[in-house]
């Protein structure tokens, strides 16, 4: 199988760069019919992940399903499915189904959570995922189990108390965590010069002794290489990794938002020039590996998972109405 060396020296294969770009072109399109449900009024809200897709595909593909447990957030669409989750299973959560695993409908859309496939669940608060990863790492050393946990957040999230407290004491007691800040530009609508003083949000790792690592997130081998250089050292029991992925992000906060109020006009049109699937997609090309017919059938591919996606969550099952206190308060059990 061709081969590709890097700067760093490391080989990858040409056809895990090609399941990269997959499921970045899979999460934007899966994305996209999203947003269209949501104008249609059949899916309450959309929180996404355009634009970020690089960064989480480049750092999915360099951890191990089988043993290593991952905690994303609400944008992480692209990590949950190259992690296993289907399109089915993230339609089912979008429009509250019966089967959707996440949550069985109960929690708002992209809460993803999905135990078989070793995605930890989360909840509405941010930043709280942080502390249940080092949690997770913590257990997975106790128990001297093989694999890592990694943990996603936003750059926004960093200013939560709950990220010192992780970092802290994953940091002290050397867990084999790693943490990706998905770092784009955006905490809502606060702007990055207007919570926190530094540049880089990798700077911070100083704080706690352990590796800072700023990445391109358009550049999903980078972000891999990264990777995989902190999934090493954490196996190592050297310790975490915080890693950080400047990325943008293409549409507002969410489906509720409406960021032409605090945009710079022409920032949005700027940072498309940096659309990881644009720029990854003319670098496989540039190396031979990929042309004009094979985007034109991955895209065939991938409306077909996309509309199958969408036609079975809307006809499936919804909740059943007595299931609502389920799960709320604690049951004991019948004598």
């Amino acid at each position: 199988m061709a081969q590709r060396e890097t700067l760093s020296g490391l080989h990858i294969d040409w056809q895990k760069l090609k399941t990269m770009y997959y499921y970045m072109v899979l999460s934007r399109k899966l994305d996209e019919r999203m947003w269209i449900l949501n104008r249609q009024g059949k899916a309450p809200f959309v929180i996404s992940c355009q634009g970020q897709e690089g960064a989480q595909a480049g750092v999915a593909m360099a951890l191990d399903p089988s043993v290593d447990w991952i905690a994303p957030y609400y944008r992480d669409l692209g990590v949950v499915l190259a992690f296993g989750m289907t399109p089915r299973e993230v339609m089912l959560g979008l429009l509250a189904k019966k089967d959707d695993p996440s949550s069985g409908g109960r929690q708002m859309p992209a809460h993803y959570g999905h135990r078989a496939k070793r995605i930890f669940t989360g909840s509405s608060p941010v930043t709280t995922q942080v502390t249940h990863a080092a949690g997770l790492a913590l257990a997975i050393k106790l128990r001297h189990q093989p694999g890592i946990a990694a943990v996603f957040l936003g750059e926004g999230s960093t200013s939560q108390g709950e990220f010192h407290e992780a970092l802290n004491f994953a940091a002290v007691h050397k867990l084999p965590l790693i943490v990706v800040v998905e770092n784009n530009g955006y905490a809502i609508s606060v702007p990055q010069a207007h919570q926190m003083a530094v540049l880089n949000v990798a700077d911070k790792a100083q704080g706690y002794g352990i590796p800072g690592v700023v990445v391109q997130g358009s550049d999903p081998l980078a972000v891999y290489e990264a990777t995989l250089a902190a999934r090493e050292r954490a196996l190592l029991g050297e310790g975490p990794t915080l890693i950080e992925a400047k990325t943008h992000r293409y549409t507002p906060h969410s489906s509720d938002d409406d960021d032409k109020t605090y945009r710079p006009e022409g920032e949005l049109a700027r940072e498309k020039a940096d659309d990881p699937l644009v720029v990854f997609r003319q670098w496989l090309t540039n190396q031979g590996q990929w042309d004009d017919q094979q985007e034109q059938e991955l895209l065939h591919q991938v409306r077909q998972i996309v509309d199958d996606a969408t036609d079975y969550a809307l006809n499936a099952e919804d909740p059943d109405p007595k299931t609502l206190m389920d799960h709320v308060y604690f049951s004991p059990p019948s004598s």
